[in-house]
């Protein structure tokens, strides 16, 4: 087979490897066909990442797979990308739930770390010169986005003290988390209260106490646009 518009080996190499963790399992042939190698080629690639320390694992008679628990380094960004994530890092910052601003500060020092230099000043520069002035002061008023987040992903249940608004009295509340929104001033969760035995929303700066909980849950099939729908079009119920 004819290597003609043959990519050039490095580049070959590292789009190779991003195939590798984009799939479970890829042979020689899907190598060849994509770069326009033959398969004898194919072969001398993998080799070659192995040789440099990538641990690939072969599966006789499927193909090819990274062993487990395997992670590459971070993509490069485009100067625009890099700028669309310090823009969202002056907007985050402003929020008012501490875990979603301390995991977004960890998450944009590790994107930093990756940057080259002269991105990395230029992203400095944008850093200084972008202002967000809602919640200016900074002030924080719950500190559970992530947890719940946690818990609408996995599944699981989560019990929360909660100050009820207009009675001014805390409830035990053992909910299935289903979804979250922002409004202006708070985050919302939109939970299956198996107190009230329906679905219920709570505001994340009365939530008084929260414990994630290893039970987990079975999924109701929530949407949350079919949920603001119904809704909007029957009624509002007001924040528990």
């Amino acid at each position: 087979m004819a290597e003609i518009n043959e990519i050039p080996r490095l580049s070959r190499l590292s789009s190779i490897l991003n195939l590798l963790q984009s799939k479970r399992i890829i042979t020689a042939t899907e190598i060849a066909d994509k770069f326009n190698i033959s398969k004898r080629t194919a072969y001398r690639d993998i080799r070659a990442l192995e040789l440099s320390g990538v641990p690939i694992f072969t599966e006789e008679g499927k193909g090819y797979s990274l062993i487990e628990g395997y992670t590459l380094s971070p993509i490069m960004f485009t100067e625009q990308e890099a700028n669309a994530l310090i823009t969202a890092e002056q907007l985050i910052s402003n929020n008012k739930d501490k875990s979603l601003v301390d995991n977004h500060s960890n998450a944009i020092f590790k994107i930093k770390a990756v940057l080259r230099n002269a991105k990395k000043e230029k992203a400095e520069i944008l850093s200084d010169r972008i202002a967000y002035f809602t919640n200016f002061s900074k002030e924080t008023t719950s500190d559970s986005l992530s947890a719940i987040q946690m818990a609408i992903t996995n599944l699981k249940l989560i019990k929360i003290e909660y100050l009820s608004i207009g009675k001014n009295e805390i409830t035990q509340r053992t909910v299935e988390p289903q979804a979250l929104y922002h409004t202006s001033e708070n985050w919302i969760m939109i939970a299956w209260c198996r107190m009230r035995n329906d679905f219920r929303e709570f505001r994340l700066d009365k939530i008084q106490s929260l414990k994630p909980l290893d039970e987990p849950y079975k999924s109701r099939g929530f949407k949350l646009m079919d949920y603001f729908k119904h809704v909007f079009e029957n009624y509002y119920k007001p924040l528990t």
